[in-house]
């Protein structure tokens, strides 16, 4: 049974929010077809100087790997000036800001709750 819910997952997600100006556009929690109907999510992050979608999201399963980041694809090419790559490249830190914080978590949680994340608690 994967561990992180939808309110769980935006639980942290508002923490974040709270303790940091990211900088980032909308940040925002949104379901995932999870195995056997679980309350699953996806972190779906719009970065103000991008239009490309963004998701983050936890490993299957509860398990400790790494959380992963998404680029969509682009039906057509981007072409930035340096201040806008420059704000890009802020809002790129803070996305993995952001990735970082729900590995964090994420690993904080299963080692609170090894049984109901199917993991153990040992390295």
């Amino acid at each position: 049974m994967p561990c992180r819910t939808l309110a769980i997952l935006q639980s942290w997600v508002d923490e974040f929010a709270q303790r940091h100006d990211s900088g980032l556009g909308s940040i925002r929690v949104i379901p995932q077809d999870g195995s056997d109907g679980a309350d699953t999510g996806l972190v779906a992050v719009q970065m103000p100087n991008s239009p490309t979608v963004i998701y983050l999201e936890p490993p299957a399963g509860g398990s400790a790997r790494a959380w992963v980041i998404t680029f969509e694809p682009r039906e057509h090419s981007v072409t930035l000036g340096a201040s806008a790559m420059a704000k890009m490249s802020a809002e790129v830190g803070a996305l993995a800001a952001l990735c970082v914080f729900l590995q964090q978590k994420s690993e904080a949680f299963l080692n609170e709750y090894p049984r109901e994340s199917g993991t153990s608690s040992g390295p």
